[in-house]
């Protein structure tokens, strides 16, 4: 067995293990590729994830009556400032069926980083979320390398670590 095939069972034992016994376990490392989708944006264009790939990628899936989610927005637009010269691409995934409950927030906590819709959750449901927000950090070759499961204050500094290890490597 080969060693990344080791390390991916191991994560995903430890991950759903974490989950089964509510440990509180927030982040864990994971070795899949990621699931290409395509989603229209708040601009009216089709953004394709595969299009992403070559940089870092953050997928948060987040939703406008999650009390969490608006507290990460404006930490999400800070990291998507510091890094978006870099080429670091963050994508927030809303997942409100009706789309207009999310652009009232957005009014609210303004962000430039793209936003996408899947009211359908033709997104979500392949990515497996449960929780929300949910945060999955993809490398330069397209691999999930972290997921976050919900939010609280300081979650971000993971991030803003995990965004410069995988722009390192």
């Amino acid at each position: 067995m080969s060693k990344v095939k080791f390390l991916k069972i191991i994560n995903h034992l430890l991950l759903s293990l974490s989950i089964l016994i509510g440990s509180g376990l927030h982040a864990a490392e994971v070795l899949d590729r990621a699931k290409d989708f395509t989603l229209l944006s708040r601009e009216g264009k089709n953004i394709r994830l595969n299009e992403k790939i070559g940089n870092v990628v953050l997928i948060n899936f987040w939703a406008s009556w999650c009390g969490p989610c608006r507290q990460e927005m404006p930490k999400l637009e800070n990291l998507y400032q510091k890094y978006k010269h870099l080429g670091v691409s963050i994508i927030g995934v809303n997942i409100d069926e009706n789309t207009e409950l999310s652009k009232n927030l957005l009014n609210d906590f303004p962000v430039n980083f793209t936003i996408l819709y899947d009211p359908e959750a033709k997104v979500s449901e392949p990515y497996q979320v449960e929780s929300m927000p949910s945060t999955y950090l993809i490398d330069k070759k397209g691999y999930l390398r972290f997921l976050h499961k919900g939010y609280q204050s300081g979650y971000e500094d993971e991030y803003d670590k995990q965004i410069k290890q995988l722009l390192r490597e």
